[in-house]
């Protein structure tokens, strides 16, 4: 949306507000954007969430994992998690064809990699950004 409009939702003028933003990019708060593309219309028909278990935790080993994973467009997010699994990786791609690809020749291919469990997304019920603030500041938006 334009400054303007976000001004009027806000209920002050243009130039508080665009100082407002630029305030919030600064700190921090707002770290880009970005839009909100169809992955189907780009030919990405496949979205699968892969459970990803390593021989080791050691920290050197994790970093040097999320560094590899950052080189491999094909995943869109990275999560390390705590419990049985020790990585989720959100990976997109054009087919189921193509992503077996990826997981033979890259994914279980890399090392310190033990296994893997994936999980094909079969449809997405609900998918926001950011958090759950309210215009009036309200964490879950509802006062």
């Amino acid at each position: 949306m334009t400054n303007v409009e976000l001004a009027r939702r806000a209920g002050i003028s243009a130039p508080p507000c665009l100082r407002r933003v630029r305030a919030l990019e600064d700190a921090g708060y707002i770290r880009g954007y970005h839009a909100d593309v169809d992955p189907e219309h780009l030919g990405y028909g496949v979205s699968v969430f892969a459970q990803v278990g390593l021989s080791s935790q050691a920290e050197a080993d994790l970093r040097q994992f999320e560094e590899l994973v950052a080189t491999w467009p094909l995943v869109r997010e990275c999560h390390m998690l705590a419990g049985e699994m020790d990585f989720l990786l959100k990976v997109v791609a054009e087919d189921w064809d193509a992503y077996q690809r990826f997981l033979t020749t890259q994914l279980t291919a890399a090392p310190n990699v033990a296994h893997v469990k994936s999980a094909l997304a079969i449809r997405t019920g609900k998918q926001l950004p950011g958090v759950p603030i309210g215009v009036d500041g309200a964490v879950d938006g509802t006062e």
